[in-house]
């Protein structure tokens, strides 16, 4: 069956100048969906060595991609917990108690007993003699504090 119009040459150029950009559409999202798993896995890196995590860029990067590793275990559970948090960061509201704790408990499953949730126990900064330096507000004021803060932050 033949169709109830003709085809050009110029038809046949916007075919070809169609599909050249959407080519290079998927280059681009390609290339920026590389760019950041790059970066965030970088942050990733940046933000544990700050907590002493000695894990380098290739074995997260390797942890990320479901390989074994080895290394740490704790160490190894931080980074999964991290890549857990970034995956879910665009959901959370940054003025939500709930979703704090939710954060909270992203970055700390399996590492802390309190994962989620406000410490229960009482907590103190100590100089190398045992002197107290800081202590942390006492358990039973927390929750009421973070109200605080968060009606203060929104």
């Amino acid at each position: 069956m033949k169709p109830p119009f003709t085809i050009t040459n110029s038809m046949l150029n916007k075919v070809v100048e169609i599909s050249k950009a959407i080519g290079n559409l998927e280059f681009q999202v390609e290339r920026n969906l590389k760019l950041r798993k790059e970066n965030r896995i970088k942050s990733i890196h940046s933000s544990l060595a700050i907590e002493n995590n000695s894990l380098s860029v290739e074995q997260i990067t390797a942890i990320i991609e479901g390989k074994r590793v080895l290394g740490n275990p704790k160490e190894i559970r931080e980074v999964k917990n991290a890549y857990d948090a970034y995956e879910e960061i665009l959901a959370l509201n940054p003025y939500k108690q709930s979703d704090f704790l939710k954060a909270h408990g992203l970055l700390t499953a399996g590492i802390v007993n309190e994962s989620g949730q406000y410490r229960h126990k009482d907590v103190g900064i100590f100089d190398r003699a045992g002197n107290v330096v800081h202590m942390g507000a006492r358990p039973q004021f927390i929750g009421n504090l973070m109200d605080e803060l968060f009606d203060w932050g929104a």
